[in-house]
């Protein structure tokens, strides 16, 4: 069984579509025993306390340096055993030391269809305003493998949503996560986690 950390930074919407994936058997590699978040109000520390997970706090004003905040969280990733990382609206930017600690075991799920609305910057409704305004039809989400470029890791899935008329941006955010984040990040775990479990068997 391959153990799952997922990162967060808000509300904890991803957390609770992948705790309630997980749940129905869907992720049957993986399980999710640690959830770490860069502040100590995100609502999803409540989630996951609710669902029986551990949690920690590692916030990147307490360390004087980039480099230090990464080593700090992989530190906490390895006193907890963790096989793989899940970014799930986590809002800091990981630098090379944490992904060369779990290289291609490191996912995350961005609100639009990548190579369009992503990158520094992009994050949260911002991606969902600049596709407004921007006037595209379709939009979506993708799940990819991080890397040391802001979401330049090879794309797992990808699925497209219609913008509709009279969207907001916040409406646009909560159809891009009913119809595609929800759905693809468990997806993705599953994936990832069996890839995972099936190489330590070797």
């Amino acid at each position: 069984m391959v153990n799952i950390a997922v990162l967060v930074s808000g509300g904890g919407t991803n957390l609770q579509a992948l705790i309630d994936s997980e749940k129905r058997g869907e992720i049957p590699h993986g399980k999710i025993t640690l959830v770490v978040a860069s502040n100590k109000e995100a609502y999803a520390l409540e989630r996951a306390k609710n669902a029986g997970i551990e949690t920690a706090v590692v916030r990147r004003k307490d360390y004087s340096t980039p480099e230090e905040h990464d080593e700090a969280l992989v530190s906490v990733l390895k006193d907890h055993q963790i096989d793989m990382v899940i970014l799930a609206g986590y809002l800091s930017i990981l630098g090379p030391k944490f992904i060369a600690a779990y290289p291609d075991r490191i996912i995350n799920i961005h609100p639009s269809l990548i190579p369009s609305f992503c990158g520094k910057g992009f994050y949260g409704l911002k991606v969902h305003e600049a596709a407004l305004e921007k006037g595209v039809k379709v939009t979506g989400a993708t799940v990819h493998l991080v890397n040391e470029i802001p979401d330049g890791g090879k794309i797992l899935f990808q699925k497209a949503v219609e913008i509709q008329d009279g969207d907001t941006p916040e409406i646009l955010q909560r159809r891009v996560m009913e119809q595609a984040e929800w759905i693809l990040l468990p997806k993705a775990a599953a994936l990832i986690s069996e890839q995972l479990d099936k190489e330590e068997d070797r």
